[in-house]
């Protein structure tokens, strides 16, 4: 029997990408989380889509609410009033508006107990740090910092170590990796802001995009505007 892995699944690219590297070497075990960001409910469907795809059972999936990181705001994910960027990230202007404050940080210690619960020994997750929009809480460094952290912070017998396989990686070679290991892309949803059709125009869409038309794949979920 193969070791347990819990994935930090939030039905996106890079998330899905993710949970097919766990699935070469562990069993799943797929967390969500809803924070009250703008396509929450798109988010929890692509989750329970993707779940479904690669045969979690059901006392494997965990789905969870942080409504406190939309009471706390600081994000335009969950405060309506802010403007989310369009376009391409630009690195000069700072951290966008759309990193929500220390939010991995709170996702990584719930999938921390669920581990030690249920004896997984993998924490897997689809941070990009190389081609991305610059979040502080997706450099690898966080990641070393916290997997300290769990070491000092949980039992003795504990071993749970943290895997980022795409931290490294640009759109591009994400959606080859994805193709290259039959993830259903189909199901994934990148948007910020609509859940019917994807807005083509935020900054995820738009890393998304150019990811998919630089790797010359086209993308399949449906586009208000800029399909490939």
């Amino acid at each position: 029997m193969r070791d347990l892995a819990v994935v930090l699944a939030s039905g996106g690219l890079d998330s899905c990408v993710c949970v097919a590297e766990a699935a070469r070497e562990f069993d799943l075990a797929l967390l969500h989380v809803n924070y009250g960001q703008r396509t929450q409910a798109r988010e929890l469907q692509a989750f329970t889509d993707i779940a479904d795809h690669y045969a979690v059972p059901s006392e494997r999936r965990l789905v969870t609410d942080l409504d406190h990181l939309a009471r706390i705001g600081g994000s335009s994910l969950v405060d309506a009033s802010q403007s989310v960027e369009t376009g391409e990230p630009d690195p000069a202007s700072g951290v966008p508006s759309t990193y929500v404050p220390f939010r991995n940080a709170h996702i990584l210690c719930i999938a921390t107990s669920w581990a030690e619960v249920i004896g997984a020994r993998a924490l897997f997750i689809g941070a990009v740090e190389e081609d991305s929009s610059g979040y502080p809480d997706c450099r690898e460094s966080f990641y070393r910092a916290f997997q300290q952290a769990i070491t000092e912070g949980t039992k003795p017998d504990t071993e749970i170590t943290i895997h980022t396989p795409l931290i490294h990686l640009d759109k591009p070679a994400i959606v080859k990796r994805g193709i290259a290991l039959g993830v259903p892309l189909e199901l994934t949803w990148s948007c910020y802001t609509e859940d019917s059709e994807a807005c083509g125009r935020c900054e995820s869409c738009h890393l998304r995009l150019r990811g998919f038309h630089q790797a010359g794949i086209e993308d399949p979920i449906p586009y208000k505007h800029g399909a490939n």
